[in-house]
Parts: C-alpha cells; sequence; structure tokens
C-alpha cells in the first residue's frame, strides 16, 4: 500500500536529483571552459543548451504521463539521462561531451512529470503546498549544484558526471517499484483516456494555457536562465570584487562565482512552497485587489497572487541592473536574492493553478505550460550575453519581455466566463462536444 505523502516524497527525490544534474555542467563552467580555452560567448551557448531539449522534452513528457502513469514515465527519464551522465564522464573530446550533456540536461523535462503527478494525489484546497513543497524542494538540486558540486569535486567534473548517473539509476529503479500514477483508478484512467491530439490541441489553443505558460517563462525560465549564466556574470561582471575578496585561481574564482549565484537558485527554490501557501492563503481569503482580472472563479484569487509575483519580478529584474551598473557586489547579492524569492512565487503561483483550470488533462497541461516556457532559459543567457554591457541583460529582458507578458495574462486571465475554455477555436471544434459540465466555474471539464 502507498499514501500521498510517500508519493510527494518519491516525486520529490527524482525530481530533485533530475535538477542537480540538469545543472552540474553549469557548476562546471570556468573549469570546462579553462579546459578547453572557451570564450564568453562561447559559455553563454554552452549555458543556454542546458535548456534546448526541454521545450519538446516536457511536452511529450507532460503527454506520456497522462499515458503512461507518472511513475512510468519518470523512471525512464533518470535511466536514459543516467546512463548517458556515466558516458559523458568519460568523453574524450568536448563535442562529445557537448552532445552528451544536452541529452542529460532534457532530466530537467521530469519536472512536468512530477507535477502531474503530485495533482493526481492531492486535493484542491492542498494543491498549491503541495505541488509548492515538490517543485520547491526538487530546485534545490540546482542550488545544490552550484554550492556543493565544485567544493566536492573541484575542477574533475568528469568524477561528478559518473556519480551522478549512478544515482539516477538508483532513484529510477526506486521510482518504479514504489510510484503509483494516482489516487485511485478513476483518476488515473480519467487523464488517460484525455490524450488524443484533439485534446492536446485543446490545451495548447486556451488563452489561459497560453498566458501561464508566458508567466512561467517569466518565472521558472528566468531561474533556469540565471542557474546557468549567474556563475558567468559574476565572474566577469564583478571579476575585480571577487579578486579583492582573495579569490584569484580559476578554482577559487569558480567557487565564489558559484556560491553568488546559489542565492538566486537556494530562494527561488526554498521559497516556492510558501508561494504555494500563499496561493493557498489567498484562495481561502478570497483576496482579489486587481478589478481587471477575473473575481468570479473558484480560483480567482490564485491569479491574482500569481499578478503579484510577476509585478515583483519585472521590478527586481530593473533593479539588478542598476546595482549591477554601480559596481556594488553585496548590493547585488542582496537584490538577487530578493529576485530569487520574487521568482519562487511566479512559479509556485503558476502551478498552484494549472490542474483547477485544466483537471482532467493535467499532465498534457503541464507539458505544454512547463515545457514551451523553458525557451526562456534559452533566450535569457543569450541576451544577457550579447549586451555590450554585461549588466544592461536584465533591465533589457523586463521592458522587452515581462511587460508584453505581463500585458497577455491581463488580458487572458481577465473577468469572463470560462477562462479554461476561451481560447483559438470552440470546444466543440476540438472536442466535439458542448460547453464544459463547469464550465461556469472556468474549468475546461
Amino acid at each position: 500500500m502507498t499514501n500521498k505523502v510517500e508519493q510527494l516524497i518519491i516525486a520529490t527525490v527524482g525530481f530533485f536529483w533530475a535538477f542537480l544534474m540538469w545543472f552540474s555542467t553549469a557548476a562546471f563552467s570556468t573549469s570546462i571552459g579553462t579546459f578547453y580555452g572557451l570564450t564568453t560567448g562561447q559559455l553563454a551557448l554552452l549555458a543556454s543548451s542546458a535548456i534546448w531539449l526541454a521545450p519538446p522534452g516536457r511536452v511529450i513528457a507532460g503527454w506520456l504521463a497522462d499515458r503512461l502513469g507518472a511513475h512510468n514515465t519518470f523512471a525512464m527519464i533518470l535511466a536514459y539521462s543516467g546512463v548517458v551522465s556515466i558516458a559523458s564522464s568519460f568523453a574524450a573530446s568536448y563535442q562529445v561531451l557537448f552532445v552528451e550533456r544536452l541529452v542529460v540536461a532534457s532530466a530537467g523535462i521530469s519536472f512536468v512529470v512530477g507535477i502531474q503527478h503530485v495533482a493526481q494525489w492531492f486535493d484542491e484546497h492542498e494543491i498549491g503546498t503541495a505541488e509548492g513543497l515538490y517543485a520547491g524542494t526538487g530546485n534545490v538540486g540546482a542550488g545544490v549544484g552550484a554550492l556543493v558540486l565544485p567544493r566536492l569535486y573541484g575542477i574533475h567534473f568528469g568524477d561528478a558526471f559518473l556519480h551522478l548517473g549512478i544515482g539516477a539509476l538508483v532513484i529510477a529503479a526506486v521510482y518504479k517499484w514504489r510510484g503509483q500514477p494516482a489516487k485511485d483508478r478513476a483518476t488515473a484512467e480519467a487523464a488517460r483516456q484525455n490524450t488524443s491530439f484533439s485534446d492536446t490541441m485543446y490545451v495548447w489553443t486556451r488563452y489561459a494555457a497560453i498566458g501561464l505558460m508566458l508567466a512561467y517563462a517569466m518565472s521558472f525560465g528566468l531561474e533556469i536562465s540565471m542557474n546557468s549564466w549567474l556563475p558567468t556574470y559574476y565572474a566577469d561582471g564583478f571579476a575585480a570584487s571577487i579578486r579583492n575578496l582573495g579569490f584569484t585561481d580559476t578554482s577559487s574564482i569558480q567557487v565564489a562565482a558559484g556560491t553568488f549565484a546559489a542565492v538566486q537558485s537556494f530562494n527561488a527554490s526554498l521559497w516556492r512552497p510558501f508561494s504555494g501557501y500563499m496561493s493557498d492563503l489567498w484562495q481561502r481569503k478570497g483576496w482579489t485587489p486587481y478589478p481587471i482580472l477575473a473575481t468570479d472563479k473558484p480560483y480567482s484569487p490564485r491569479i491574482h497572487w500569481l499578478l503579484t509575483a510577476l509585478i515583483l519580478i519585472t521590478v527586481l529584474m530593473i533593479v539588478l541592473t542598476v546595482v549591477g551598473l554601480l559596481g556594488v557586489l553585496p548590493l547585488s547579492v542582496v537584490v538577487l536574492a530578493f529576485s530569487g524569492i520574487a521568482v519562487s512565487f511566479g512559479t509556485g503561483g503558476v502551478f498552484a493553478i494549472v490542474p483547477l483550470v485544466f483537471p482532467d488533462r493535467p499532465g498534457t497541461a503541464s507539458g505544454f505550460i512547463g515545457g514551451i516556457s523553458t525557451t526562456g532559459g534559452i533566450v535569457y543567457p543569450l541576451m544577457f550575453g550579447l549586451m555590450p554591457n554585461v549588466h544592461m541583460g536584465y533591465a533589457f529582458v523586463g521592458v522587452v519581455f515581462f511587460v508584453p507578458i505581463i500585458l497577455f495574462f491581463l488580458w487572458a486571465m481577465r473577468s469572463q466566463s470560462g477562462i479554461g475554455d476561451h481560447g483559438i477555436g470552440s470546444r466543440e471544434r476540438w472536442l466535439g462536444d458542448g460547453p464544459a459540465p463547469n464550465a461556469s466555474t472556468g474549468g475546461d471539464d
């Protein structure tokens, strides 16, 4: 027998390890760059490459979680990424290493599988906290990688990749053994039956799904881009300040830059359960402070909480540029810490909503929203690296990308009937039936 707490623990441990593998390459970016003589631009490309397979991979993984069950899908992801991680420890050239680490980085697609898994076990009143605990604790893997791996392995990245791969195979076996797809057969079967092409296109064309996807691109897309970019940013943008602190050789500079970068990652992870709790709290209290957003849906307060997070993220991106231009390293780290908290508010806020808008298609919806949004992790580091001044990228992304996203979110989530149904093409066109039974509440089914 199993229970929801055991399933939450299994999903969280699996996701923690997947995240640890995903960003383990970034933790050794300085060592890899020095070993192969890479430029800053090449390092930016290496950082962005960790995200390349995430958009299509998460879309497919979310669909598979509905179709095959989360326990089977998660175990497969951990197994193949573990095998390739082991192989990458023996890579004979940088080109081979690059390709193999690209495959290992796809372990990050497991996030949407765990989201679907948790949603299949927890009830509506507790789903925000449960999803926050899963995602927040799992996301700590990125911070652990940046903070701990360089200290454990120094410049020997091959050894780290070998041991991480072995760990992934062990966790895959446990997930397959103890994991169960849902709290009951009916819940699992409902998700499995709604996996047709029409079901998938119905979700992809809902304005609410697109708005939530963009919101996640603003939050999680930013988080993973920062995980990849920040070690390079602090090593280059604050080189003199880091040397003045006594870090002069490649290994020590890598440790210092990784430590500063971990501030954002840890806050983005550790505060995510709090964000889920706040979404639940706003829901219980019925707080809806923004008149332009929907106020008549059972999950309306969660939408208002999410908008608050998106505004905070944008403001802090601009502030991060300002303090960077001032050249004050301690102040930059403080602002980065608050930025990580704001990011956690956004990531936790999104997936406290998704299973409620698309209750019978949680994997498909999570795959689309959690997958396409990761393109932010590809685009943002490139923007950061291509700016004439290394500090200007944050404000540029905030103004050029985030402000339009907030405006679309306001439009998609405005007060209207059937938020979950409103989109490109009617429900009848995609699914061949009438309005959803709970369309008055804004759900899709």
